[in-house]
């Protein structure tokens, strides 16, 4: 079984991507859908963030953008939660793999934003690098609800450039040209690694 690892910097469609990989019979392990359970009401992490954080609880749920001031306030907040979520997502992504393995699957995609930020390609078989132009980037993100200009920069920072992620991958997808010729890009990186 070949294990993918997807990624691509926010924009520039690598949940559409990853879409295209799950339409074509690969089972996709998304970290940050993960996350989102975990944070979600009666989520594994609600009683932990809870007892450090108790103002970022709320209807029993962790508020993303309570807990994002508190990851931004100090450093030291993010290396601690990022010291137990790590551990849990990597539990759950063992767990995907088993099953995968258990249903005889021939590949799986790995869909994970911090891919080559965490080191992740070095788990993977080959690693997949969804692109699109910066003025396409922008305009995908401007146009989601709540998203400003300093938050788009922010994220950004915290990203490895684009043109970095093109020159580690081993196959680039561009989402620039249109879903069927993104679809068609998929089964052909797809094809290449089985």
């Amino acid at each position: 079984m070949k294990i993918i690892g997807l990624t691509g910097s926010i924009g520039m469609g690598k949940s559409t991507t990853a879409q295209m990989f799950s339409d074509l019979g690969c089972p996709v392990f998304d970290a940050d859908a993960t996350v989102h359970k975990m944070y979600a009401k009666g989520g594994r992490a609600v009683p932990l963030i809870r007892a450090v954080f108790p103002d970022a609880i709320v209807d029993g749920a962790v508020d993303r953008k309570v807990l994002g001031h508190h990851m931004r306030a100090d450093s030291l907040n993010l290396k601690v939660l990022e010291s137990f979520i790590h551990p849990w997502v990597g539990e759950a992504r063992t767990l995907f793999l088993t099953q995968a393995k258990q249903n005889g699957v021939k590949a799986v995609i790995f869909d994970v934003p911090l891919l080559f930020e965490t080191g992740g390609d070095k788990k993977v078989d080959a690693t997949v690098v969804v692109t699109a132009p910066a003025e396409v980037q922008r305009a995908r993100v401007m146009s989601r609800p709540g998203m400003t200009k300093d938050l788009f920069d922010m994220i950004l920072s915290k990203q490895m450039p684009d043109a970095e992620k093109r020159r580690r991958a081993d196959y680039i997808i561009s989402t620039a040209e249109g879903l069927d010729a993104a679809r068609k890009a998929v089964k052909s990186v797809l094809d290449d690694i089985l």
